[in-house]
Protein backbone atom coordinates (compact mmCIF):
# COMPACT_ATOMS: atom_id res chain seq x y z
CA UNK A 1 0.00 0.00 0.00
CA UNK A 2 1.41 3.37 -1.03
CA UNK A 3 2.00 6.04 1.61
CA UNK A 4 1.11 9.71 1.09
CA UNK A 5 4.82 10.48 0.64
CA UNK A 6 5.15 7.82 -2.09
CA UNK A 7 2.07 9.15 -3.89
CA UNK A 8 3.50 12.68 -3.79
CA UNK A 9 6.88 11.53 -5.13
CA UNK A 10 5.22 9.55 -7.94
CA UNK A 11 3.13 12.58 -8.87
CA UNK A 12 6.18 14.85 -8.97
CA UNK A 13 8.23 12.53 -11.18
CA UNK A 14 5.35 11.66 -13.53
CA UNK A 15 6.29 14.31 -16.16
CA UNK A 16 9.86 12.98 -16.20
CA UNK A 17 8.63 9.39 -16.52
CA UNK A 18 6.48 10.35 -19.53
CA UNK A 19 9.42 12.16 -21.11
CA UNK A 20 11.67 9.11 -20.67
CA UNK A 21 9.02 6.86 -22.22
CA UNK A 22 8.85 9.13 -25.27
CA UNK A 23 12.66 9.04 -25.48
CA UNK A 24 12.52 5.22 -25.38
CA UNK A 25 14.74 5.05 -22.29
CA UNK A 26 14.52 1.62 -20.65
CA UNK A 27 14.24 0.87 -16.91
CA UNK A 28 17.49 -1.13 -17.07
CA UNK A 29 19.32 1.94 -18.37
CA UNK A 30 18.00 4.00 -15.45
CA UNK A 31 19.02 1.24 -13.02
CA UNK A 32 22.52 1.25 -14.50
CA UNK A 33 22.82 5.04 -14.16
CA UNK A 34 21.85 4.77 -10.49
CA UNK A 35 24.56 2.16 -9.97
CA UNK A 36 27.16 4.41 -11.64
CA UNK A 37 26.17 7.27 -9.30
CA UNK A 38 26.69 4.95 -6.32
CA UNK A 39 30.15 4.06 -7.66
CA UNK A 40 30.96 7.78 -7.92
CA UNK A 41 29.74 8.25 -4.31
CA UNK A 42 32.09 5.50 -3.14
CA UNK A 43 35.00 6.97 -5.12
CA UNK A 44 34.39 10.39 -3.54
CA UNK A 45 34.48 8.89 -0.03
CA UNK A 46 37.56 6.78 -0.80
CA UNK A 47 39.33 9.80 -2.25
CA UNK A 48 38.33 11.80 0.82
CA UNK A 49 39.78 9.14 3.06
CA UNK A 50 43.12 9.14 1.21
CA UNK A 51 43.72 12.73 0.21
CA UNK A 52 41.86 15.11 2.54
CA UNK A 53 42.61 16.32 6.03
CA UNK A 54 41.50 13.78 8.63
CA UNK A 55 39.23 16.42 10.17
CA UNK A 56 37.52 17.27 6.89
CA UNK A 57 34.20 15.45 6.56
CA UNK A 58 33.00 17.23 3.45
CA UNK A 59 33.71 14.23 1.17
CA UNK A 60 31.34 12.22 3.36
CA UNK A 61 28.69 14.88 2.76
CA UNK A 62 29.23 14.78 -0.99
CA UNK A 63 29.01 11.00 -0.87
CA UNK A 64 25.74 11.21 1.07
CA UNK A 65 24.25 13.59 -1.47
CA UNK A 66 25.22 11.25 -4.30
CA UNK A 67 23.73 8.27 -2.44
CA UNK A 68 20.40 10.12 -2.20
CA UNK A 69 20.64 11.08 -5.88
CA UNK A 70 21.24 7.43 -6.79
CA UNK A 71 18.17 6.52 -4.71
CA UNK A 72 16.10 8.75 -6.99
CA UNK A 73 16.98 6.52 -9.95
CA UNK A 74 15.92 3.51 -7.88
CA UNK A 75 12.44 5.04 -7.63
CA UNK A 76 12.43 6.15 -11.24
CA UNK A 77 13.24 2.77 -12.83
CA UNK A 78 10.26 1.07 -11.17
CA UNK A 79 7.82 3.79 -12.23
CA UNK A 80 9.22 3.75 -15.75
CA UNK A 81 8.77 -0.02 -15.96
CA UNK A 82 5.14 0.18 -14.85
CA UNK A 83 4.05 3.33 -16.70
CA UNK A 84 5.86 2.35 -19.90
CA UNK A 85 4.66 -1.26 -19.71
CA UNK A 86 8.28 -2.41 -19.83
CA UNK A 87 8.17 -4.74 -16.85
CA UNK A 88 9.87 -8.08 -17.37
CA UNK A 89 11.15 -10.96 -15.29
CA UNK A 90 14.71 -10.24 -16.33
CA UNK A 91 14.25 -6.53 -15.55
CA UNK A 92 13.17 -7.41 -12.02
CA UNK A 93 16.18 -9.72 -11.64
CA UNK A 94 18.56 -7.10 -13.05
CA UNK A 95 17.18 -4.41 -10.72
CA UNK A 96 17.57 -6.68 -7.69
CA UNK A 97 21.15 -7.65 -8.57
CA UNK A 98 22.23 -4.06 -9.26
CA UNK A 99 20.62 -2.91 -6.01
CA UNK A 100 22.82 -5.39 -4.13
CA UNK A 101 25.93 -4.23 -5.98
CA UNK A 102 24.98 -0.62 -5.23
CA UNK A 103 24.74 -1.30 -1.50
CA UNK A 104 28.02 -3.22 -1.48
CA UNK A 105 29.79 -0.36 -3.23
CA UNK A 106 28.17 2.21 -0.93
CA UNK A 107 29.31 0.42 2.22
CA UNK A 108 32.78 -0.06 0.71
CA UNK A 109 33.12 3.72 0.44
CA UNK A 110 31.72 4.28 3.93
CA UNK A 111 33.95 1.72 5.64
CA UNK A 112 37.05 2.92 3.80
CA UNK A 113 36.37 6.53 4.79
CA UNK A 114 35.81 5.65 8.44
CA UNK A 115 38.90 3.43 8.65
CA UNK A 116 41.01 6.12 6.98
CA UNK A 117 39.83 8.59 9.62
CA UNK A 118 40.63 6.05 12.37
CA UNK A 119 37.01 5.38 13.33
CA UNK A 120 37.49 1.63 13.50
CA UNK A 121 34.43 0.99 15.71
CA UNK A 122 32.30 3.05 13.32
CA UNK A 123 33.63 1.04 10.36
CA UNK A 124 32.73 -2.16 12.23
CA UNK A 125 29.13 -0.98 12.52
CA UNK A 126 29.28 -0.14 8.81
CA UNK A 127 30.24 -3.74 8.10
CA UNK A 128 27.49 -5.03 10.41
CA UNK A 129 25.02 -2.81 8.54
CA UNK A 130 26.27 -4.34 5.29
CA UNK A 131 25.68 -7.86 6.64
CA UNK A 132 22.15 -6.96 7.74
CA UNK A 133 21.35 -5.26 4.43
CA UNK A 134 22.44 -8.29 2.41
CA UNK A 135 20.55 -10.72 4.66
CA UNK A 136 17.34 -8.67 4.47
CA UNK A 137 17.40 -9.03 0.69
CA UNK A 138 18.62 -12.63 0.70
CA UNK A 139 15.91 -13.88 3.07
CA UNK A 140 13.22 -12.19 0.99
CA UNK A 141 14.57 -13.78 -2.20
CA UNK A 142 14.79 -17.25 -0.62
CA UNK A 143 11.31 -16.92 0.91
CA UNK A 144 9.79 -15.86 -2.40
CA UNK A 145 11.58 -18.80 -3.99
CA UNK A 146 9.45 -21.16 -1.89
CA UNK A 147 6.27 -19.18 -2.50
CA UNK A 148 6.18 -16.85 0.53
CA UNK A 149 5.72 -13.09 0.27
CA UNK A 150 8.26 -11.56 2.62
CA UNK A 151 8.33 -7.75 2.76
CA UNK A 152 8.12 -7.29 6.52
CA UNK A 153 10.51 -5.27 8.68
CA UNK A 154 11.29 -1.64 9.44
CA UNK A 155 14.73 -1.33 7.81
CA UNK A 156 14.21 -2.06 4.13
CA UNK A 157 16.32 -0.60 1.32
CA UNK A 158 14.57 2.81 1.02
CA UNK A 159 14.91 3.40 4.77
CA UNK A 160 18.59 2.40 4.71
CA UNK A 161 19.38 4.69 1.78
CA UNK A 162 17.54 7.67 3.30
CA UNK A 163 19.08 7.31 6.78
CA UNK A 164 22.63 6.83 5.50
CA UNK A 165 22.39 9.42 2.73
CA UNK A 166 20.76 12.16 4.84
CA UNK A 167 23.04 11.64 7.87
CA UNK A 168 26.17 11.68 5.69
CA UNK A 169 24.99 14.81 3.87
CA UNK A 170 24.15 16.65 7.11
CA UNK A 171 27.46 15.57 8.64
CA UNK A 172 29.36 17.00 5.68
CA UNK A 173 27.41 20.28 5.78
CA UNK A 174 28.00 20.71 9.53
CA UNK A 175 31.70 19.93 9.06
CA UNK A 176 32.00 22.57 6.33
CA UNK A 177 30.13 25.12 8.47
CA UNK A 178 32.05 24.43 11.69
CA UNK A 179 35.48 24.06 10.11
CA UNK A 180 36.12 20.35 10.51
CA UNK A 181 35.36 17.55 12.92
CA UNK A 182 34.60 19.36 16.17
CA UNK A 183 34.80 17.42 19.45
CA UNK A 184 33.07 17.96 22.78
CA UNK A 185 35.01 16.90 25.87
CA UNK A 186 33.87 16.67 29.49
CA UNK A 187 36.38 17.37 32.21
CA UNK A 188 37.88 14.17 33.59
CA UNK A 189 37.05 11.99 30.58
CA UNK A 190 39.94 10.98 28.28
CA UNK A 191 37.69 10.79 25.20
CA UNK A 192 35.24 13.08 23.45
CA UNK A 193 31.55 12.69 24.33
CA UNK A 194 30.33 13.65 20.86
CA UNK A 195 31.92 14.70 17.57
CA UNK A 196 30.71 16.10 14.28
CA UNK A 197 31.09 12.67 12.69
CA UNK A 198 28.68 11.31 15.32
CA UNK A 199 25.93 12.86 13.16
CA UNK A 200 26.72 10.06 10.70
CA UNK A 201 27.98 7.23 12.90
CA UNK A 202 24.99 7.12 15.29
CA UNK A 203 22.44 6.68 12.45
CA UNK A 204 24.79 4.09 10.93
CA UNK A 205 24.60 2.16 14.20
CA UNK A 206 20.79 2.33 13.98
CA UNK A 207 20.92 0.87 10.45
CA UNK A 208 23.34 -1.84 11.62
CA UNK A 209 21.03 -2.91 14.45
CA UNK A 210 17.67 -2.68 12.74
CA UNK A 211 18.74 -4.16 9.40
CA UNK A 212 19.71 -7.33 11.25
CA UNK A 213 16.51 -7.14 13.34
CA UNK A 214 14.59 -6.91 10.06
CA UNK A 215 16.45 -9.94 8.68
CA UNK A 216 15.60 -12.00 11.78
CA UNK A 217 12.01 -10.77 11.64
CA UNK A 218 11.73 -11.94 8.05
CA UNK A 219 13.19 -15.33 8.93
CA UNK A 220 10.66 -15.78 11.75
CA UNK A 221 7.84 -14.58 9.49
CA UNK A 222 8.87 -17.11 6.83
CA UNK A 223 8.93 -19.90 9.40
CA UNK A 224 5.38 -19.09 10.52
CA UNK A 225 4.16 -18.93 6.93
CA UNK A 226 5.76 -22.29 6.09
CA UNK A 227 4.19 -23.91 9.15
CA UNK A 228 0.78 -23.17 7.67
CA UNK A 229 1.50 -25.60 4.84
CA UNK A 230 3.29 -28.39 6.73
Amino acid sequence: MKTHAQKLIYKLIQPLVKLLIRMKVTPNQITTIGFIVNIIAAIVMIYGGDHDSKGDLRPLGWGGGLILFAGFFDILDGRLAREGKMSSRYGALYDSVIDRYSELVMFLGICYFLISHHYFLGSLFGFIALIGSMMVSYIRARAEGVGIECKTGVMQRPERVIIIGVSALVCGIVSAWSGGNQKLFISGLPFSVIETISIFIYPLVVVAIFSNVTAIHRLVHSKHELQKYY
